[in-house]
């Protein structure tokens, strides 16, 4: 059994509901072990990426273990992938699992378990890891719908901090109403309103339905020639973009805009000065076609935007 240092914060992933998952289990184990509520904070990946690591001791998770992240103190729990070995910090790993069950696991080697969150842990996985063949896979779609439509924090309000009340929660009855309804409307919409970014990237506009999944079927169909499909989003006054495909590109897409997540499933938000879904569409362009006619010039003041602080 581990030996775990006690955090001063826990850090976990703001976009969706693995991050939430696992947060919250971190924040209730280092509450077990140290009989105190540990703060959790929890960001999206532009906005980590720029955060300053000043304290001597955190847990970190659902974010990928990076160099800055190896110091004396520190415990990070996640499963994306990495090259950077943990010489200092303690890492606990595995691409097979969601961020969420690594946490659960370590929650059950201290007598955490219990039947709901057993339930509520093997969702977020089969949500987080896209396990298609699963007889769970759409609820498990209506459950991290949730996170998506309603926000980290107001879910977390709606909660209290707590998971056990999102099992059966009410708002899950909308979530497959959407789901039965909206989905097939848009993706017939979607599948013929897909603008070409570059010749590797089209966006795909979207009025109804899940967005992840309707860009899945999307790919999963080939019904478009482009293997990397992005789709553009406001939130909190930022434009956020969402990358997808099925041979590990959009991580790398999502790199070039300082972002991060899975090989299949990544996402960034766009500089400040991009401050529409138009905007967006016409600063992808001009990054992903640098030898192309530009439809914005002004570019430095895109990239001002680029200094994102918590």
């Amino acid at each position: 059994m581990l030996t775990l240092p006690k955090p001063e914060v826990i850090i976990t992933h703001e976009s969706d509901l693995d991050g939430f998952v696992a947060g919250l289990l971190l924040q209730r184990l280092a509450q077990k072990l140290y009989g105190e509520k540990i703060p959790l904070q929890a960001y999206h990946y532009n906005f980590w990426k720029v955060r300053d690591l000043r304290e001597r001791a955190a847990w970190v998770t659902d974010f990928t273990f990076e160099a800055r992240m190896d110091k004396p103190g520190w415990f990070i729990v996640d499963h994306h992938v990495t090259e950077a070995p943990a010489k200092h910090a303690t890492l606990r790993h595995d691409v097979t699992k969601s961020a969420g069950l690594i946490a659960y696991e370590l929650c059950c080697e201290h007598g955490l378990a219990s039947p709901a969150l057993d339930r509520l842990v093997h969702l977020n996985n089969v949500a987080d890891l896209f396990l298609e063949k699963d007889p769970d896979f759409d609820v498990a779609g209506d459950y991290a719908g949730l996170v998506k439509n309603y926000s980290f924090w107001t879910l977390h309000t709606l909660t209290g901090g707590e998971l056990e009340p999102l099992l059966d929660h009410p708002l899950l009855e909308v979530m497959a109403v959407k789901r039965r309804v909206e989905d097939p409307i848009g993706f017939e919409w979607s599948r013929k309103n897909i603008t070409e970014i570059s010749p590797v990237v089209g966006f795909v506009d979207n009025i109804v339905g899940n967005t992840n999944q309707i860009v899945h079927q999307l790919l999963d169909r080939g019904a478009t020639p482009h293997t990397v499909l992005v789709t553009l989003f406001r939130r909190s006054n930022s434009i956020f973009a969402s990358f997808r495909s099925r041979n590990g590109e959009a991580l790398k897409m999502a790199l070039k805009f300082q972002g991060g997540g899975h090989a299949n499933a990544a996402g960034a938000i766009l500089p400040k000065s991009v401050r529409s879904v138009e905007d967006g569409v016409e600063f992808l362009k001009q990054m992903l076609n640098p030898n192309g006619e530009a439809p914005l010039n002004n570019l430095e003041g895109l990239f001002a935007g680029l200094d994102i602080k918590k």
